[in-house]
């Protein structure tokens, strides 16, 4: 397979999960890719792992809450590939992620989390937009989560706010041909979820799906290749539910 032959993608918050994931299934499909993230190290690794693969990556240090830090990221990619032809914002704080109330959670770190995990997707499409318009268009895929339509705080909050961002850019970038839609996961088995879950709540939201088993980074995959590729060319503001049938929505 190689639908992303010849493109650029970045891909934040890629160092672990779902967003390695993600980049080593767009190196695989073809394309150059930017593995981006905080952690440099792991970062490092996973391109380190692509290439050692066959694929072609590298990795650039990128805070998604700093609009200077985005704009770093764009230009990066331009340096080294010449063009930026799809971005995926999944970037998030998540495995550290305090858990508290949204009357409760202390004023700055609130902050400081909605600055990452729903300020960061538009600093980062801020950054590329005009660089992947000058190329004819592009593709863009934001990281919701079935949390968005299920009491879950303040995360549930950020991610409500992805899915009226993806929706709000889908037309203002319509006209560039540039495409944004979103992936909502439900419940991920990854190193973040087993760190910040608890067991016996793992086993509740396992009750709630058709598919009675944790999703894998891989079930997302197929979905986010497909929202990038041209096999999408008319599909836009969408948020795509990947849950094992978690949430039934209109």
């Amino acid at each position: 397979m190689a639908r992303f032959t010849d493109k650029a993608a970045i891909v934040t918050g890629a160092a672990q999960g779902i967003g390695a994931a993600y980049a080593q299934a767009l190196a695989a499909a073809g394309a150059q890719v930017v593995v981006a993230d905080l952690n440099t190290e792991r970062g490092e690794e996973v391109a380190k792992q692509i290439t050692a693969d066959g694929g072609t990556a590298v990795f650039c240090e990128v805070d998604v809450a700093d609009p200077v830090s985005a704009t770093a990221l764009a230009e990066f990619t331009i340096a080294e590939f010449g063009r930026i032809d799809h971005l995926v914002n999944n970037a998030a704080i998540y495995g550290t992620m305090k858990l508290d109330m949204l009357l409760t959670v202390p004023w700055d770190y609130y902050k400081q989390f909605m600055g990452v995990n729903l300020d960061g997707a538009l600093n980062m499409t801020r950054a590329v937009w005009q660089r992947m318009a000058a190329n004819g268009g592009g593709s863009i895929v934001n990281q919701s989560s079935t949390a968005s339509w299920m009491y879950s705080g303040f995360y549930g909050l950020a991610k409500a706010g992805i899915n009226s961002l993806t929706q709000q850019l889908a037309h203002e970038l319509g006209g560039s041909n540039i495409r944004v839609n979103a992936i909502a996961p439900g419940p991920i088995d990854t190193e973040a979820t087993r760190t910040i879950v608890p067991g016996n709540i793992v086993d509740l939201l396992l009750q709630q799906l058709a598919i009675k088993r944790l999703g894998t980074p891989d079930d997302l995959v197929g979905a986010c290749l497909y929202l990038l590729s041209d096999d999408a060319k008319w599909v836009t503001g969408q948020v795509l539910n990947v849950d094992g049938g978690q949430v039934f929505r209109p």
